[in-house]
């Protein structure tokens, strides 16, 4: 178990909270892995009824942690040892329900992981962003199909290619989110909704989650995204976004064929 990722079951909710403030939350493979057996109990153990994601510091995840892509691309380390597969496919075949509270920074995966919560509430001014492309890589966690099915076509599609954002009250305008409150609020009305669920009769609520949700058709969507993902990772588009981040400057696309 991670560190950075502190997991505590109490009413029958389980509480993950990411616990890295000092980097914004952004996700190392370690914590990819606790994430997984996380969730991996949640759905075992019988006195967890629902889980709720939160976060520590002004940030809700400042999303992957880039350190492991570019080791990945140079070839220091495989993708197929990232932890993050595991993670993902706990959110597809997810049985239990899942509450969100999000306030500050979500950026890529800490906002595609939403899209598998069925609760979700976010603070007014949090700022939600997806700049797959810009990093020249893909949407990942079934994006790419659930995004557009949610919030249009046209919305998706400038959150991913030219990486907008929107802030929380847009979120729960479009469908990402059930409410925006003031930041304040945001985690107490999570654990709020959490404990609620948790009174909830647990084999109608799972029944009605595998009703609504399509989880072969959403696993499928994830290994073609991670196909292509983990192909993009090795590009000269990708290791001039790596080498730009680290260099702390704009990358330059415009030269590469």
């Amino acid at each position: 178990m991670s560190d950075h990722i502190r997991v505590l079951i109490d009413q029958g909710v389980m509480r993950i909270t990411f616990a890295r403030p000092e980097k914004k939350n952004a996700i190392t493979n370690a914590m990819y892995g606790a994430l997984a057996d996380a969730l991996s109990q949640a759905e075992r153990d019988v006195s967890v009824r629902a889980v709720l994601f939160d976060a520590e510091g002004d940030a809700f995840t400042a999303g992957n942690d880039l350190g492991d892509f570019a080791a990945v691309a140079s070839g220091a380390l495989k993708r197929s040892e990232m932890r993050v597969h595991e993670f993902l496919a706990t959110l597809a075949r997810a049985r239990k329900p899942y509450v969100a509270a999000v306030t500050g920074l979500a950026v890529g995966v800490g906002v595609t992981m939403l899209l598998h919560c069925d609760l979700v509430y976010v603070a007014e001014d949090a700022k939600l962003t997806t700049p797959f492309v810009g990093l020249a890589l893909v949407p990942e966690a079934a994006s790419s199909w659930l995004l557009p099915a949610r919030i249009g076509h046209a919305r998706a599609y400038a959150m991913f290619a030219l990486g907008e954002a929107i802030d929380g009250r847009t979120a729960a305008a479009v469908g990402i989110a059930n409410a925006a409150l003031p930041a304040r609020e945001v985690k107490d009305k999570g654990l709020a909704a959490a404990r609620a669920l948790a009174k909830q009769p647990a084999g109608a609520l799972q029944a009605t989650k595998a009703l609504m949700r399509d989880a072969e058709a959403i696993a499928a969507v994830m290994a073609r995204e991670s196909e292509i993902f983990t192909a993009r990772l090795k590009t000269a588009e990708a290791a001039e976004a790596f080498q730009a981040f680290a260099q702390r400057r704009a990358p330059d696309f415009t030269k590469i064929a």
